[in-house]
């Protein structure tokens, strides 16, 4: 034997008759400290600053990953020289 009951209700009310407490006040609050915090950070998605950020590694990033690059190839036996 197969039962199938539909109701139709809220999910606000499906929550009030199951006896779930009422997060809304607590959701709301959540949404608005994200709205705050993205619009906060928007200014450092913004291109100019991006390339600021970036651009201020500079040619000392460039070396250090032509040094990080060197040695690894060194420690791999490439690009050295056999010894006699």
């Amino acid at each position: 034997m197969k039962v199938t009951i539909e109701i139709d209700c809220t999910p606000v009310e499906a929550r009030t008759f199951l006896g779930l407490p009422d997060v809304s006040a607590l959701n709301d609050h959540l949404v608005e400290e994200m709205q705050k915090r993205m619009e906060a950070n928007m200014a450092a998605l913004a291109p100019d600053e991006l390339m600021k950020n970036w651009m201020a590694f500079g040619a000392g990033a460039q070396e250090q990953f032509r040094k990080l690059m060197t040695a690894a190839t060194g420690s791999a036996g490439f690009g050295t020289k056999p010894s006699e």
